[in-house]
C-alpha cells in the first residue's frame, strides 16, 4: 500500500512538472505570436500611410496631365476607378489589390505622358513626378518590411510545437502578401526620347 501511495505521489508530481512546463511554453509561445501579430499590424500601418500619400498625389498629377492631354480619357477613367477602389478597400487584401490597380493605372499614365513633350518639360509636372517617384520608393521599402513580418509570423505558427499553441489560441495564417502582378513582370514599353516633336496642324 505504501509503495502504491509513493507511486501515486510521484505520478502527481511528474504531471504537475509537465503541466507547468507545458503551461510555461504555451504562454511564452503565445506571447511571441502576439508580438509578431502586432509587428504585422505596425508594418501594415506604414504601408497604408505611404499608399495613402501616393493616392493624395494622384489628383494633382491627373489635373496637370489633363491640362495638356485631355483626350486621354481611358487613362483618366482607369485612375478614377483605381482611386475609388482604394477608398472602398477595408481589409489589407482589398487594399493590396487596389494598390496594384493604382500602380497599373499610374504606369499607363506615365507612358502616355511620353507623347507630350510640353508636359515633360512642365516644372509642376516634374515636381509631382519626383514626389511620386519618392513615394513609390517608400512603398517598395515598406511593402518589403510588411512581407517579411508576415512571412516570419506564418513560419513561426506552422513550426511544431508552435502549431499546437496557434491552434489552441486561434492564431491563423496571414495571406495578405504583396505579390508581383503579371503586369509588373512585363517589360515596360520602350521610350524614345529622340522622336521628333509633333508638328502643329495647319
Amino acid at each position: 500500500m505504501k509503495k502504491l501511495l509513493i507511486a501515486a505521489v510521484i505520478l502527481v508530481v511528474l504531471l504537475l512538472v509537465v503541466g507547468l512546463a507545458f503551461g510555461g511554453m504555451f504562454v511564452s509561445r503565445r506571447n511571441e505570436m502576439v508580438t509578431m501579430r502586432e509587428g504585422i499590424d505596425a508594418a501594415w500601418a506604414q504601408v497604408d500611410t505611404v499608399i495613402q500619400r501616393r493616392a493624395d498625389l494622384v489628383p494633382n498629377l491627373v489635373a496637370t496631365v489633363k491640362g495638356v492631354a485631355a483626350q486621354e480619357k481611358e487613362v483618366f477613367t482607369n485612375i478614377a476607378n483605381a482611386r475609388a477602389a482604394m477608398s472602398g478597400a477595408r481589409t489589407p487584401s482589398d487594399r493590396i489589390e487596389a494598390n496594384d490597380q493604382m500602380s497599373g493605372a499610374l504606369s499607363r499614365l506615365l507612358v502616355v505622358v511620353e507623347n507630350y513633350p510640353e508636359l515633360r518639360s512642365s516644372q509642376n509636372f516634374i515636381r509631382l513626378q519626383d514626389e511620386l517617384a519618392g513615394t513609390e520608393n517608400r512603398i517598395a521599402v515598406e511593402r518589403r518590411k510588411y512581407n517579411q513580418a508576415v512571412q516570419q509570423y506564418n513560419t513561426y505558427i506552422q513550426l511544431f510545437p508552435n502549431s499546437i499553441v496557434a491552434s489552441f489560441a486561434g492564431y491563423q495564417r496571414e495571406d495578405a502578401y504583396f505579390r508581383t502582378t503579371e503586369e509588373a513582370r512585363q517589360a515596360p514599353p520602350a521610350v524614345n526620347f529622340n522622336q521628333p516633336e509633333p508638328q502643329p496642324q495647319q
